[in-house]
């Protein structure tokens, strides 16, 4: 009987601080992430001296994100976000920018490493991914995978054009 109440008093605990945390960041609150982002990230692992990090206040109606890499073995292509949990490949949901003209309109030039870059995304920056059914402008869809822990940010380069460093978001370890 009285482990019966511990398991119901742990599971009222985790619903209560689930609730909590999901309440914050829908209800105006906000949360912070930064992850690293190395090679060994990467599907498949990438060997590359190039590291890199994607920090971010997540707020209700958008993410001012930051983003640095350095010490990439080719020229930088692009960098996004995608929805994909760890060791999967997944679908861009945001640019973060962009040497390719494939962006979306005001997609910010990736500037030489090292380099630091900044931004803010919103509702209308979210373009998908529609396969994985994350709808353009679907931006709660974004932050409900970014705080599954789904998500990462990658960045592209010359030498893996499939992306060279990767850090998984809001997952389970703490890269700080």
């Amino acid at each position: 009987m009285a482990n019966k109440r511990i398991q119901l008093a742990i599971l009222v605990a985790v619903a209560v601080a689930a609730v909590t945390v999901t309440t914050a960041v829908a209800g105006g609150g906000s949360q912070h992430i930064s992850e690293r982002l190395t090679g060994f990230e990467e599907v498949p692992v990438v060997s590359t001296a190039g590291e890199g990090k994607f920090k971010a206040h997540i707020k209700r109606d958008r993410i001012e994100w930051e983003l640095r890499y350095e010490d990439l073995e080719g020229a930088v292509t692009q960098a996004h976000i995608h929805v994909g949990q760890r060791d999967v490949n997944g679908g861009i949901s945001v640019f973060l920018c962009s040497n390719l003209g494939n962006g979306p309109a005001g997609t910010q030039a990736c500037p030489p490493a090292p380099a630091k870059i900044t931004g803010t995304a919103r509702a209308a920056d979210v373009i998908g991914p529609t396969g994985q059914l994350v709808g353009a402008g679907e931006f709660n869809e974004l932050l409900h995978a970014i705080k599954a822990g789904v998500t990462y940010a990658n960045v592209h380069s010359t030498a893996v054009g499939t992306g060279e460093i990767r850090g998984q978001l809001n997952d389970d370890r703490d890269d700080d």
